[in-house]
């Protein structure tokens, strides 16, 4: 199947699911994830308490800065595989109640309106993105939780702003403990040797990884690291959620 053909079999699945989404919320209004608020997923008392991430920052890794030097001190002091990484928001409630909810309450309608905070934040990108890529699952935590938040995430930025998502190339292939506990290093070694490229489609293409939150960025690089060597033109990330 060409890359034409499959954006639109996924532009008509979209369009279905979001018909489908209309009618539900039509008989069943939403309910707000974090207030309980009836009316919208994301009520618009919770939206404003969110805190955006906004310039200045590092032109590399996204990092906040407080000075107008093009890069943060850890950029300058070692190498980063990933052309440029962004986020939209800060990981502080109630953005990580709303995540935390849709990773592990099966709360999943939230990956629309987490996904529209993102489109509300999207960076200028310095190359041209062509080519959308979720951090995988393993399939072992796949099937634990029924589905990939950031393929959720992803779905949506894919199909508001037209590039072609590609969920096959990039797989993880080594079952990783959850990095929620571990520093900086053990981020780095947990997530070492994790993934693979299974698929030649991806040469030649500026890939955006898209990720939920960023941390440390070990995630990102290392699945960066083996895009890059996979023949991968540029890889930059972008997440929803920014850690302090």
């Amino acid at each position: 199947m060409t890359d034409h053909t499959q954006v639109l079999s996924g532009s008509w699945r979209f369009r279905a699911r979001s018909l489908t989404d209309t009618l539900l919320n039509f008989l069943f209004p939403p309910v707000c994830a974090n207030c309980k608020k009836v009316g919208a997923l994301v009520c618009a008392d919770c939206a404003a308490q969110i805190s955006w991430v906004v310039e200045p920052l590092c032109e590399r890794c996204g990092r906040p800065l407080s000075h107008s030097a093009p890069h943060c001190y850890a950029c300058t002091q070692r190498p980063f595989p990933l052309q440029q990484v962004r986020t939209a928001v800060f990981f502080e409630d109630p953005i990580q109640t709303l995540i935390h909810k849709l990773k592990y309450s099966n709360t999943f309608a939230l990956a629309s309106a987490l996904a529209a905070f993102m489109l509300q934040a999207w960076p200028d990108w310095a190359s041209p993105i062509n080519c959308i890529i979720p951090i995988p699952l393993h399939e072992k935590r796949y099937k634990e939780r029924g589905y990939n938040q950031s393929e959720r995430l992803a779905h949506y930025l894919s199909h508001e702003r037209h590039i072609w998502m590609d969920t096959h190339s990039l797989q993880r292939t080594r079952h990783t403990q959850p990095q929620v506990h571990l520093n900086a290093v053990e981020r780095q070694s947990n997530v070492a040797g994790a993934f693979s490229v299974t698929d030649t489609d991806i040469v030649n293409k500026h890939i955006l990884l898209i990720d939920d939150v960023f941390t440390t960025g070990a995630t990102l690089s290392a699945a960066a690291d083996v895009l890059l060597t996979a023949g991968a033109a540029t890889v930059s990330g972008y997440c929803l959620a920014r850690a302090k």
